[in-house]
This record gives structure tokens, sequence and C-alpha cells, in this order.
């Protein structure tokens, strides 16, 4: 598969729970892949939908409410990973999802899908998590600074922008750092990241664990070696106490490794979620 594709990446939307639940996708057939973000939006899975498309997946990247370009606003109580986990859920059932799905997370989003899996919200059939939150990994520094209800817009942004060209490492351009940071110039999604932020308890990974060690669903960790936060000793802990679990380290990544090294992302998911 070649490292570059025109195939044309769209942003739809459906209804869950009376609101519009954006997401990008490609209008080809194929078996569904649920892509999950965390404390981002879609975007970081934008390098490799096509691809995923091309290969004959039906790739759903989708915004969590009150995040990225989805509507509604997120609360304390609606921003937990169990929450999301149920709001997933919805929203498999409003695009058509039935029977067993692979499904991919980022970040936060790796929490809700492991949430997914253990508690059968879904039919996960394989898990695929890429710098995602693990164990007792999370909330960050740099989120959990966000707990309270005191944080301006501006250190909002500041700390966005600040936690965005970290993340995106070598791949960080101008453009590139403002495409992501323009869903948090909306006050709307700027309460609804705060609300995530404040959410945030590793309480809902390390009680996963003993049930994840039981699964026999295949699992595939991409890892970002750079990452100081999720790092790669977690996904290496992972590897090695949770059965049927294959890592791929991407060298020269940080936390999205999606935009440093998308065509190695792509074949990976690829490999996987078609065997």
């Amino acid at each position: 598969m070649s490292d570059t594709t025109e195939t044309e990446v769209l942003r739809t939307a459906v209804q869950v729970d009376g609101e519009a639940a954006s997401y990008l996708t490609v209008e080809r057939d194929g078996p569904a892949v649920l892509l999950l973000h965390g404390t981002y939006w879609s975007r970081v899975w934008l390098p490799v939908v096509a691809r995923l498309a091309d290969a004959g997946l039906r790739p759903l990247a989708v915004d969590l409410p009150g995040l990225g370009r989805s509507g509604g606003e997120l609360t304390p109580e609606t921003a937990t990973v169990p929450a999301l986990a149920d709001w997933v859920a919805r929203f498999a059932s409003a695009v058509g999802i039935r029977g067993a799905v692979p499904v991919a997370g980022h970040d936060i989003g790796g929490a809700i899908a492991q949430h997914l899996l253990v508690h059968d919200r879904l039919e996960v059939s394989r898990l695929a998590l890429v710098n995602s939150v693990t164990y007792d990994s999370w909330p960050a520094p740099h989120v959990a600074r966000f707990r309270g209800p005191d944080a301006t817009a501006e250190d909002v942004l500041a700390a966005r922008r600040q936690a965005v060209t970290a993340a995106l490492a070598g791949a960080a351009t101008e453009q590139r750092v403002a495409d992501y940071l323009a869903p948090w110039t909306d006050p709307r999604v700027r309460r609804s990241w705060t609300a995530l932020a404040g959410a945030a308890d590793s309480r809902h990974t390390l009680d996963l664990v003993p049930a994840l060690r039981r699964s026999t669903t295949p699992k595939l960790l991409l890892w970002g070696e750079d990452d100081g936060h999720e790092k790669v000793a977690y996904a290496e802990r992972f590897a090695a106490e949770v059965p049927h679990t294959t890592l791929v380290r991407i060298p020269d990544a940080d936390h999205i490794p999606m935009e440093n090294a998308p065509g190695t992302i792509a074949r990976s998911l690829i490999g996987f979620f078609a065997t």
C-alpha cells in the first residue's frame, strides 16, 4: 500500500441523544471500524482514515459529544469513561453497526475502548490502542491542572497549543497546530474539554485490568516511543501482562504517531483488523 492516497475523506453526522454526532468517514462499503479519540478530537485519525478505506474497511472516526465538531456539551457526569462508552455504543447503533466490530482508541479513547470490551457495551472483535491511557498513567499533569472551574479561555488555548505542538513532535507545523486547535475556540467545546479533564480518573482503567488479563480478544498496541506521558513502559507492561497482545513501537513519534508515521500505523491497523 502506498503512503499516499487520493481517497476523499468526508465529515458527516448522525443524531445521537438529539445532538449531531460528527464523524470522519469514506463513502465506501466495507466492515466498520470504530476510531475513538481522547483529549484531542477525530483530527488525530485523519492521516489514516483514507488508507483504511482503501484497504476495504469502513472507518468511522467520531467526535465525542461536545468535542471536535459534535454537538452537545459534556458535564462532569457525562464526561466519565463509563458514560462515554455508553454514548459510543449509542453512536454505533445510530450508524447501523450490528454485531462484532473492531475498535481503536487513542489517549482517553483507549480507556473508552477498553471499557467497551470489558463491559460488553459493544461486541469488540479486536482492540487496538494507540498511545492510550492504561493502568494509572492518567490524567497527565497538563490535563489534570484543568480540573477546577477557574481556567480562562486563554489558559486553555495556550495549554492546548503547547500540548498539541509537543504531541505532534516532528509533524508540528503552524498550520497543523492551528487545525488541531480550531475546535477549542468555541466556549462550549472548552467547557466540554474541561469537564473531560475533570472526569479523568485512572480507576476507570485500573479496574479493568483483571478482566483484560482474562480476555481472549486480540489486542494491538501502537506506540510512539517518545511520548513523555503515556510512556512506552506502560505499553510494555500491558503487552507482558495481558494475553493476546502485540506491541508495535513507533520510533521518532510522540503522542500522536498517526501524524509522524501514518503509513506504518495504517498498515499495522489494516493487517490487524483484516486478520
